[in-house]
């Protein structure tokens, strides 16, 4: 991702974005990824996704707050919906030993994850989005390496499959996933965006049906219908608000721009 940041925009202008890039770093990385793993760790599978895709919630609820983001009744009641729908399509999984330092950790990881879409959209257009996967995930990457070097020690099995499923996680997980993702942040608003999210573990559980061979349960239905639910409501427009654009008038009559967002 470096390499084609720099052929596309020339190094990164760290002057007056030096702090952005390190909020970035520190926030979607580091942390993100650092407290997920540990929280994955200690928590079963289902109550850990439960709580790190807490992160639309948190997104909708920070935009409003820190970025004046508005926050309707129908985005309340998406955003909930569709959270609804991440615990049922996850409730299958919640067997086991809930450690209350894996709720923390996972918590922490979502609110992590929340800030640092926050940071991505304060600047506004500052921080290139090739560069804002390239640089945080470079840097920070190469700090969780070292700390799972101190960690676990150097002894990695370099199987194809496993060189296999790194590769995927790296370019497709990773670089395409997050340039896809503050893309569709910076197009719009933070907290329709993340309403989206909501659609990461159920794609998770379908895929896992089909080439895994998973049982697809009643659960899933009922979540998946609640995660679709949740992203139409936090994304629909007032009715006012589409007249208002078909008609090329802004709400209270005043003339607008017809720009079709």
């Amino acid at each position: 991702m470096a390499v084609l940041a720099w052929g596309r925009t020339g190094r990164p202008d760290l002057t007056g974005q030096g702090r952005d890039y390190t909020l970035l770093t520190v926030l979607n990385v580091v942390l993100f990824f650092g407290l997920q793993t540990a929280a994955i760790g200690l928590l079963p599978s289902g109550l850990a996704a439960v709580l790190i895709y807490l992160q639309p919630v948190l997104v909708g609820v920070l935009a409003w707050w820190l970025l004046g983001e508005p926050m309707t009744t129908a985005r309340i009641l998406g955003l909930v919906t569709g959270f609804a729908g991440i615990v049922v399509v996850s409730g299958g999984a919640f067997a086991g030993h809930v450690s209350p330092a894996g709720v923390a950790l996972a918590v922490a990881s979502a609110l992590a994850w929340a800030l640092g879409t926050i940071v991505f959209k304060a600047t506004d257009g500052r921080v290139d989005v090739w560069w804002a996967v390239a640089l945080p995930f470079l840097l920070g990457g190469a700090l969780l390496t070292g700390v799972g070097l101190v960690v676990e020690g150097p002894d990695v099995t370099w199987s194809p499959q496993f060189v296999l499923a790194l590769a995927f996680a790296g370019v497709v997980g990773t670089a395409l996933a997050w340039s896809l993702w503050f893309g569709l942040v910076a197009a719009g608003e933070a907290g329709r965006a993340a309403s989206y999210i909501f659609f990461v573990p159920l794609v998770g559980v379908v895929v896992g049906a089909f080439l895994l061979d998973e049982t697809l349960t009643a659960s899933l239905l009922v979540g998946a219908a609640l995660v679709v639910l949740g992203v139409y409501l936090v994304n629909r427009r007032p009715r006012e608000s589409r007249a208002a654009t078909d008609t090329g008038l802004r709400p209270g009559g005043r003339p607008g721009v017809r720009d079709g967002t």
